[in-house]
């Protein structure tokens, strides 16, 4: 069974995220929530958690990952990122986007797309998340809760906790954090291109 922990959404308990944490490096699968919906995550070497998340979700090898970071120094030893891509992205973070880029020998190659050799990376706008990622000290290796044929993510703690109970580890509940994913722009091919529109606004990238 799944570990639950209530986490308030602005000030999370210090010493529960350092729990969450704890089990993170230990292995754990964790759903927990960010600033566009919940998100499944696990420690960016862990390999049994990398195969969980691509089963709970019935993922290809072609699946874009997300590597959540803290901050740009975070993200700067994941992705190849030039001056004109860095201040745009700049602009945009913290907050609901995610960026596809060239990944650097940094990230594990099965985290990688096959082809393009790309990654995607994330800063999220959002207590919880900052919070345990600080804890952590490194990137968390992420996917959207998003479950095969179902329209829309999972959105409430107790509905993950009942539903994944025996599928993942721990389930951080900071309430309701809505159900529109991130919006996706790949800047793999030098330009910006818009890949999904979703939370953060798209009108800079256009």
């Amino acid at each position: 069974m799944a570990k639950y922990f209530d986490v308030h959404p602005e000030n999370p308990q210090q010493r529960t995220i350092g729990s969450v944490a704890d089990s993170i490096r230990s292995g754990a699968l964790v759903a927990y929530p960010t600033d566009s919906c919940y998100a499944l995550g696990c420690q960016l070497g862990n390999r049994d958690g990398l195969a969980r998340i691509r089963s709970i979700r019935n993922l290809d090898d072609r699946h874009h990952f997300t590597l959540v970071c803290q901050d740009f120094a975070q993200l700067g030893q994941l992705v190849q990122i030039d001056n004109d891509v860095f201040r745009a992205i700049k602009a945009s973070t913290p907050g609901s986007y995610t960026f596809i880029l060239p990944a650097t020998r940094e990230v594990p190659r099965q985290l990688l797309h096959p082809k393009k050799k790309t990654v995607g990376v994330r800063i999220p706008d959002h207590a919880v998340t900052q919070a345990l990622l600080a804890e952590l000290g490194e990137p968390l290796l992420s996917s959207t809760l998003l479950l095969p044929d179902e329209p829309e993510p999972l959105t409430q703690g107790w509905e993950i906790k009942e539903r994944l109970d025996y599928l993942v580890d721990i389930v951080v509940d900071s309430g309701d954090c809505g159900t529109e994913p991130t919006t996706v722009i790949d800047f793999s091919g030098g330009e910006a291109e818009i890949v999904r529109r979703g939370a953060g606004d798209t009108t800079r990238f256009e």
